[in-house]
């Protein structure tokens, strides 16, 4: 769970680089952001292995021994992307930035799925709720670290800022959806993997807090920083996406174990 928690935020993080408005972003934040990814990706490669993301049984198409080396991969990638953006070189730093966008977001996947879930529904959501928990706690962490960004660097525009902030409110929105379709299909998905496990009060906890936190509070708090910047207050929504980084935080784990005891991928 470890590494697999650091593989979805290094996803996160790297598809909002892409995304955002750069050249309205002084080039000293990708620099601090890719730094963050150098320590994630060493994270993943250290933690393979430890406390596995699914079950017993099941074997993710990458094996630890994979994630050790692409986690490394990834760090030095985010090193070298860093050293571009020192240098200010934006160019080169933006490839580096799509590179490791488009390889953390492969290896989350793989990292997680069995080769068998790419042929079932069950196994289509599963990969899809990879994907959008490491969006919304990506986006949800790079907002909040851009939001205090805004303190050396006052003379930016909160374009940048309300752009991520959008992207919070597309990608909560996103798994909303998918949370609801896996939720319909449950009775389905639970028949096709011959989950034994009888629904209690803990799995109901658990859910709770996997759609409060990692969706109804990302919702949320899109909604109070929109509000907060008509008043280009930064400092106020970057205390509110704190709050959201937690939440999301929350439901991520939350929705670990859910994929872990039932196969249930919210």
């Amino acid at each position: 769970m470890i590494s697999q928690f650091a593989l979805r935020l290094i996803f996160g993080m790297s598809f909002v680089w892409c995304v955002m408005p750069r050249r309205e972003v002084t080039s000293g934040f990708f620099r601090i952001q890719m730094l963050v990814t150098l320590g994630l990706g060493v994270l993943a490669a250290l933690g393979a292995g430890q406390i596995p993301e699914i079950g017993s049984g099941s074997d993710p198409v990458l094996n630890h021994d994979m994630v050790r080396i692409l986690g490394g991969c990834l760090a030095l990638l985010s090193f070298f992307g860093s050293t571009m953006w020192t240098l200010e070189r934006r160019a080169a730093g933006t490839r580096y930035a799509i590179a490791i966008a488009f390889g953390s977001a492969v290896i989350t996947i793989l990292a997680a799925v069995p080769w068998s879930h790419f042929s079932t529904l069950h196994g289509h959501l599963f990969w899809l709720s990879e994907i959008t928990t490491a969006l919304v706690s990506g986006v949800t962490v790079s907002g909040m670290l851009l939001g205090h960004w805004y303190l050396t660097a006052p003379s930016m525009t909160t374009t940048p800022l309300n752009q991520v902030n959008l992207w919070l409110g597309f990608v909560a929105g996103t798994k909303l959806l998918l949370a609801g379709l896996t939720l319909a299909c449950w009775p389905l998905i639970s028949a096709s993997t011959m989950v034994t496990m009888q629904w209690n009060s803990t799995y109901s906890t658990w859910l709770s807090l996997a759609l409060l936190g990692g969706i109804f509070g990302p919702l949320a708090v899109c909604w109070m920083v929109h509000r907060i910047l008509k008043y280009r207050n930064t400092q106020s929504a970057t205390g509110v996406l704190f709050v959201g980084v937690i939440l999301a935080f929350i439901g991520e784990m939350t929705g670990a174990l859910l994929r872990r005891e039932l196969q249930l991928p919210v």
